[in-house]
């Protein structure tokens, strides 16, 4: 068996050049590690979710030369990388593929196409034809499966028919988005179809974040008896080495909650350093929301990266006040502190009658909104918005106010995950912040539960709704009070016009639910 290199990279969408010009060092250097072959994760010639870019005058054509480039400069080592393959039918005229090359000797010996494209966020079921069938390839003499994306792990797997043609090799590679639970989930599935197969598996992820996925890296060999040989850390680029009969160390599993943070902070990292900024703007409130919110940023961008913005009006306690202080004193940030009092009085004078109840509250947050996407504007910077999974769910925030930003990264953590994720992060969030009762300060007095069922209870409840899918008959035959359900699945449903206004959100979570906006179904 030979020596692998596994090459978990972090492209640049659409900056083919400098994907290439990396794809090639890496390769340089394991090649001087004594690697016969290296592999690259699916797309990481263009980088992962292209979308319409695929149809932009030129795009292909550079991916393919890059290709022809790769194989030219890296003649002492085999090469998988992914890219975009092409085809001709007299029929349906010009087709695109998501391929693999697998380069050798300074050509192309071999292309796997995919099979089955992705559904999701990816869309690439829009842009990319399935491959006509599987194949296995020679490399020097050695006889390998490739397959794309986690086709290779599912039930119907080509695996098992490139398993009896003769393959002893399969590699994977992919472009696989994070969610809960997939790193532990990929690698049981890839010891279940080696041990089943006979095969040593290589699963080839990617590693970084593009929009608002994040793809974990979590590279993994595992033995045709079903045991993990080697595994490569989450989130971390890099070239890593396996001798395919050696032992190996393995680098440590992390928890579930450290990898919800890695992933949080890797996407506001990429989202930001992708779009050409290099700043962020976060609205404190002296709440635990903004609070991590602020401390994820730190993490991903450096304190000098980050401005905090306190806006104080009448209603604002003093403890706000201070714990939005020491939050930033804390984070070693900029605290500018602006008070909303005279511009919220300056909309009320304006309009034609006196404003009450709701609205007055929506004003509030409305005016922050401005002063948050005016200092934005001022520092060439990106605004971070802090709401989260069940505050969106349920509707409970304001248009163009607290939901106004460029990047919502908590937006699919739960309420009650976002007070976990502040226990991981020690004294950097003083106790009380996350012993606070959560409100939104916008009328004497308010606490949240005023307005919604307890955290715990309400977290619960979407839960079953959005990840299980639940009925509202079945919520009532588990147990959860039916008053409560009607209100959370009304909330629910109603929302979905805010939710279609939200910023890009870093995905966690594998539901993809989308309702229509105007509809009278509640159930």
């Amino acid at each position: 068996m030979m020596r692998i290199a596994i090459a978990q990279i972090n492209p640049i969408m659409g900056d083919i050049e400098h994907n290439r010009r990396a794809i090639e060092l890496y390769s340089a250097r394991a090649l001087t590690d004594g690697a016969e072959l290296i592999i690259f994760p699916e797309l990481s010639l263009c980088g992962p979710c292209p979308l319409s870019l695929l149809q932009r005058t030129g795009f292909v054509p550079r991916v393919q030369k890059a290709v022809q480039k790769i194989a030219a400069a890296t003649k002492g080592i085999g090469v998988i990388i992914g890219g975009i393959g092409t085809g001709l039918d007299g029929e349906d005229g010009h087709r695109l593929y998501n391929s693999a090359f697998l380069i050798d000797g300074g050509r192309t010996i071999g292309e796997a196409r995919k099979l089955k494209s992705q559904r999701g966020s990816s869309r690439e079921w829009e842009y990319f034809t399935p491959g006509p069938g599987v194949e296995v390839f020679e490399f020097r003499g050695q006889k390998i499966g490739i397959n794309l994306g986690d086709e290779g792990l599912l039930e119907d797997s080509p695996i098992d028919t490139q398993a009896s043609l003769g393959a002893g090799l399969v590699i994977n590679i992919t472009a696989a988005p994070f969610y809960r639970g997939s790193p532990d989930n990929m690698r049981w599935l890839g010891k279940k179809k080696a041990k089943d197969n006979g095969i040593t598996l290589i699963y080839a992820n990617l590693v970084g974040g593009q929009d608002g996925l994040v793809y974990a890296g979590g590279s993994f060999v595992i033995g045709p008896d079903g045991k993990l040989i080697f595994q490569t850390p989450c989130f971390k680029e890099g070239l890593f080495l396996v001798d395919l009969e050696k032992p190996t160390p393995l680098f440590p599993s992390e928890a579930p909650i450290e990898l919800l943070r890695g992933a949080i902070t890797l996407g506001i990292h990429d989202y930001v350093q992708k779009s050409g900024f290099s700043k962020v703007i976060v609205g404190l409130s002296g709440g635990i929301d903004s609070a991590v919110v602020a401390a994820l940023a730190v993490d991903a961008l450096g304190s000098s990266a980050v401005t905090a913005l306190f806006m104080p009006s009448e209603i604002t306690s003093e403890e706000s006040s201070q714990a939005a202080r020491e939050l930033a004193s804390r984070l070693s940030i900029e605290l500018l502190e602006l008070s909303i009092d005279e511009v919220v009085a300056a909309y009320q004078h304006s309009l034609p009658h006196p404003l009450s109840g709701l609205t007055t509250e929506n004003l509030q947050a409305r005016t922050r909104g401005t002063f948050l996407m005016t200092l934005a504007n001022e520092r060439n910077a990106l605004v971070l918005a802090p709401g989260n999974k069940s505050e969106i769910a349920v509707g409970y925030n304001t248009l163009y106010g607290d939901t106004v930003g460029a990047l919502a990264p908590i937006a699919d953590l739960y309420k009650t995950e976002v007070s976990r994720l502040a226990g991981t992060m020690g004294e950097t969030i003083p106790q009380n912040i996350r012993e606070r009762p959560p409100s939104a300060e916008l009328r004497p007095d308010q606490r949240d539960e005023d307005d919604l069922p307890p955290y715990p209870l309400l977290d619960e409840i979407l839960h079953e709704i959005i990840e299980e899918n639940s009925s509202r008959n079945g919520l009532i035959e588990k147990g959860f009070p039916k008053k409560t359900v009607d209100d959370v699945l009304s909330r629910y449903y109603r929302s979905e016009y805010k939710r279609r206004q939200f910023p890009p959100a870093i995905k966690l979570s594998h539901s993809d639910q989308q309702l229509p906006i105007a509809h009278s179904y509640c159930d």
